[in-house]
């Protein structure tokens, strides 16, 4: 099986940086043996203005034969593997194993020679000349255009000499674009090679869930064929694709959580001159967790969901909190947290304050019990309602802290904001908005079910006939309910401060 990629350039820049990104050195051809045969690559064309790479995998039948060992004999092309298949041919898994194998300091973007050159798109041409194709060019399609590609997915026929035949499940594809680092590209193709083929010549395990979430970073949470991805990669072993769906949905959180733009639970458009302000809401937020955490006289907090950073940013600004732990799904959320929390260049009594910890809140993690309050501020309405019961009791039933603080938009307040269409969510990764009286009742039935009792509270301006935007709930496990200000358990706070907050 064969691949190319190619890119243009001229003198001050030339195209033969190609080389230097891909550890491979124009002018020699070079081998590397693979699990499964010898993986060659060489340079067709190396000039300053046009320099292509090519990479020509050899499959060794009989190694092919021998590794299929156990369950992997189950997979589809295995009935027949020792006497005819389209292995040695067709772009797949083995294609992308080798590309991992030969390419893998290219496909992490790193390069200590031209780091700049690594970090910046380029111009790219790749070919595969067969690539099967479960669900034809228009599939193809589905997968590289939404990355930025140009697709041309060419079908083979089955038989030229016989054209009545038709075509086969196999297409030519030409990849064009000016978009992506040549490490995207590369994980690209490392995902969706064998998605594409819909199998995979090795036995898929849990530790497939995070290959995929590691090549896939930056683009396969966002990806409007994500479904179709998962499962095809993860050879449709649904709880791994279930698993890796969930983890997705949180990076999709993380990635949208930004300080500057705040798009999450804000419907405003930050160029448009309304009212409601995306940033004062998110601060209105924050400033209303950090009251209450305060009242409660919490100092170890947790921040469930901490995306990146800001909340815990706001936390280790007052030396009242003595242990802050941001946890995310995401690794990316948490080195942009690590980063704008400057934790490489804080001091040692100050980083002695904040842990970041990866980890998902459906699931119960010993690390996170035994602590004042725990926050999840805009999260629950990311989750999928069939899992809100696994986070409830990760939350309520395992981790059991003193106090809980739990934010998320009122639906109610919808129609204040000119600029969001009738019916529309405030976020496009919301899988639900809550009126105040399913929060609420929500709310009550948590406390209930985990000891907990419960407030209400008011976050940003009150409207006397939809409430205010978001809305607070602020659990205490075992206490009894505040009465000055509140009506009961569910009523909001009558105080001066947290209503303007």
């Amino acid at each position: 099986m064969f691949i190319t990629v190619t890119t243009t350039g001229h003198p001050e820049r030339p195209a033969t940086d190609l080389g230097f990104l891909l550890h491979k050195h124009p002018d020699r051809s070079q081998a590397f043996s693979t699990s499964h045969g010898t993986a060659h690559v060489f340079y067709p064309e190396a000039t300053a203005e046009r320099c292509t790479a090519a990479l020509l995998l050899e499959v060794d039948p009989v190694a092919l034969v021998r590794k299929l060992k156990g369950k992997e004999r189950s997979t589809p092309d295995a009935a027949l593997a020792q006497y005819v298949n389209d292995r040695p041919y067709a772009a797949s898994s083995l294609l992308a194993v080798a590309l991992s194998r030969v390419f893998s300091s290219a496909l992490k973007g790193q390069c200590t020679a031209l780091p700049a050159r690594a970090a910046e798109p380029l111009p790219l041409r790749i070919e595969v000349p067969v690539l099967p194709a479960r669900g034809g060019a228009e599939l193809v399609h589905r997968m590289f255009a939404p990355l930025g590609w140009t697709v041309t997915a060419t079908p083979v026929p089955l038989d030229e000499h016989f054209p009545e035949w038709g075509g086969s499940r196999y297409v030519s594809l030409v990849l064009e674009g000016s978009g992506s680092t040549l490490a995207e590209a590369l994980r690209h193709l490392y995902v969706l090679l064998p998605v594409l083929d819909d199998t995979k010549h090795y036995w898929v395990s849990q530790d497939e869930v995070d290959k995929l979430l590691r090549a896939g970073e930056g683009w396969l949470a966002t990806h409007p064929e994500q479904q179709v991805i998962t499962s095809r990669y993860l050879n449709h072993r649904w709880g791994l694709a279930r698993t890796a769906q969930e983890r997705l949905a949180l990076e999709r959180l993380a990635q949208s959580d930004d300080t500057e733009v705040e798009e999450i639970d804000n419907a405003v458009d930050e160029t448009t001159d309304t009212e409601e302000k995306p940033v004062p809401l998110a601060r209105a937020r924050r400033t209303a967790v950090v009251t209450a955490l305060t009242r409660t006289g919490a100092s170890r907090v947790l921040d469930l969901g901490c995306g990146q950073g800001q909340l815990v940013k706001e936390l280790l600004a007052d030396p009242r909190f003595t242990e802050i732990v941001g946890v995310d799904v995401s690794a990316r959320a948490l080195t942009v947290a690590a980063r704008r929390l400057r934790l490489d260049r804080m001091g040692e009594r100050q980083a002695s304050r904040v842990t970041l910890l990866q980890g998902s809140l459906t699931y119960t993690d010993r690390r996170l019990e035994g602590y004042d309050a725990a926050v999840l501020c805009e999260v629950i309405e990311h989750v999928d309602p069939p899992r809100l019961p696994a986070v409830e009791y990760a939350v309520f039933g395992a981790a059991r802290p003193a106090t809980v603080i739990v934010t998320t938009p009122n639906v109610e307040y919808n129609v204040r904001w000119e600029s969001l269409p009738a019916g529309h969510k405030r976020h496009r990764d919301h899988r639900f908005e809550w009126r105040r009286d399913e929060f609420r009742d929500w709310a009550q039935q948590v406390a209930a079910r985990h000891g907990y009792t419960v407030e209400l509270r008011p976050v940003g301006p009150e409207d006397p006939e939809v409430g205010a935007p978001t809305q607070l709930a602020l659990f205490r496990r075992g206490a009894a309910p505040a009465t000055t200000g509140t009506t009961g358990t569910t009523g909001t706070t009558g105080t001066e401060e947290e209503s303007a907050a």
